[in-house]
């Protein structure tokens, strides 16, 4: 209850007592003695004085900027038994003041419950200018759905971290890489959720750096969690990352859930949603526009990623829409040298986009892609509506092994509508070193008025159709046949969210 609340009941009280309330039913009042009326009448002066000595005091207590209490339902993977705001420890949400300090302390003190309980701390509405900080286990941030954490645009307030041990240098120099916006690692149980509050990367420093070719490390993440487990993203609207936007790494059991992810369609490598070495994945619900793959499925690279050996498997997206013209809504790939199997994709909507799902690979990668299921698939306004590709990408460096060959295989796709097309797919495997086990079944692409006259361009490759118009290429026969979806449900897919209270208050 506020300051204001309890004011307003005393006042209410003390006119009570002074004034009391007659019955009258008649309109009439009895008479009263002169003396006991100018009793009455001092002891009201009285009561008055206290009551406007009463408000002045609390106003004034009000002006100092007294706590009030806030209390609000949010669901979660983990509830909280301890809670703090960020302004207990001096943050101030003006959108100048360097508030990265306050970050810190904060999270120090509720690390202190992670056995306890836990702790969430309290993103109040406001613009809070940080610079990077880490992450506790058993934690939760939430940010009310007015506050907008805004990332420090001075690049000193971004210190660097090495190499992913899957990649062997950072993706786009040779040294380490920034360290990430929200950065954890070796964490159980960490969650970032609100009521739709913002985490705005303010990226466009970074492109710009990117673009001049002045930037000697890789550009960071806006949130990257490593080497943890149990992890919810949700409820928030993510802006401008200077590179991929949310990065779990050598992680399982994560929930991304109800996020809205939006960056320049132009801008360099703002990828959505990166899961790369993960197990046991949930991705549901969230709207994505982006200058380069809505989701990549990630695993590594070249000979660090073989060596590493883990692969991103048991993955679930679904009710993703995407929006990115120049790229993929989903890529498998490029960097998949640890492999990728069992990714399901379904209720999945891509808008004015280069393509629908994406595999990127090339000799030198190794590892495999397998186990690719697609279902219900929308696409309108695209480029291509399949693409594979056997001859993309980088390398780290001279020593990776040319001979690794990757393989591709188990790849189904069914029930697709496309409008718009341009051309319906582009699949090409490796010389010598087919892509196999492709299925594509009940699917209509529709083409645009200014389509190529060869709607399928295939090489090096093998699989079936069914039910697929226009009619597809040799290599992919019609027989009749639905493509394989799994009905088993993965782990991720029953984990299910409690409803929690938060009761804490703020400044």
């Amino acid at each position: 209850m506020s300051l204001k609340i309890i004011n307003i009941s005393i006042v209410s009280f003390l006119l009570q007592k002074t004034f009391p309330v007659y019955s009258l039913p008649n309109m009439e009042l009895k008479a009263k003695s002169p003396m006991k009326t100018q009793s009455q009448g001092m002891n009201r002066v009285t009561i008055w004085a206290v009551i406007v000595a009463f408000v002045v005091i609390a106003g004034g207590a009000e002006g100092r900027n007294v706590k009030t209490f806030n209390t609000f339902e949010y669901s979660a993977m983990s509830c909280r038994a301890h809670s703090a705001s960020v302004t207990e420890f001096g943050a101030i949400g003006d959108g100048k003041t360097l508030n990265t300090k306050a970050f810190e302390a904060a999270i120090a003190h509720l690390s202190r419950y992670s056995a306890v309980g836990g702790g969430l701390l309290y993103v109040p509405a406001g613009r809070w200018l940080t610079g990077t900080f880490n992450l506790t286990s058993h934690f939760t941030l939430y940010l009310h759905r007015h506050a907008v954490l805004l990332a420090s645009q001075d690049i000193k307030n971004w210190p660097l971290s090495d190499p992913l041990p899957s990649y062997g240098h950072g993706r786009e120099a040779p040294g380490g890489r920034y360290m990430s916006f929200i950065f954890g690692t070796n964490l159980t149980d960490v969650i970032i959720t609100g009521d739709n509050g913002k985490i705005d990367g303010q990226g466009g420093v970074w492109w710009n750096k990117f673009h001049k070719g002045s930037l000697k490390y890789t550009r960071p993440h806006l949130i990257e969690i490593l080497h943890s487990r149990s992890i919810q993203i949700s409820n928030l609207t993510l802006l401008n990352s200077p590179f991929w936007t949310v990065h779990p790494v050598y992680s399982s059991d994560i929930v991304i859930q109800g996020v809205t992810i939006l960056a320049p369609v132009k801008s360099p490598n703002t990828d959505g949603i990166d899961p790369d070495s993960c197990t046991n994945t949930r991705i549901e619900d969230v709207h994505i526009v982006s200058g380069d793959d809505c989701v990549a499925v990630k695993s590594g690279w070249d000979e660090y990623g073989i060596s590493y050996g883990m692969p991103t498997k048991q993955l679930v997206i679904r009710r993703l829409t995407c929006i990115s013209p120049y790229s993929a809504m989903i890529a498998l790939g490029s960097e998949m040298s640890g492999g990728i199997e069992d990714v399901r994709a379904e209720d999945i909507t891509a808008i004015n986009t280069e393509s629908g799902v994406r595999i990127k690979t090339a000799m030198g990668r190794g590892g495999y892609v397998k186990d690719i299921y697609v279902r219900g698939m929308k696409m309108h306004t695209m480029k291509w509506a399949f693409w594979m590709d056997g001859n993309y990408g980088s390398h780290p460096d001279p020593h990776y092994d040319p001979k690794a060959r990757p393989i591709i295989t188990g790849i189904n796709y069914r029930d697709i509508v496309a409008e718009n097309v341009t051309m319906v797919a582009q699949l090409k495997g490796i010389p010598g070193n087919p892509f196999t086990g492709i299925c594509i079944s009940n699917a209509t692409i529709t083409m645009a008025p200014e389509s190529k006259k060869e709607p399928w361009t295939c090489s090096d490759i093998h699989g079936i159709t069914s039910g697929v118009t226009p009619q597809p290429c040799g290599m992919l026969p019609a027989e009749t046949t639905t493509c394989h979806f799994p009905e088993r449900s993965l782990p991720i897919e029953e984990v299910k969210f409690k409803k929690c209270i938060y009761r804490g208050s703020h400044a």
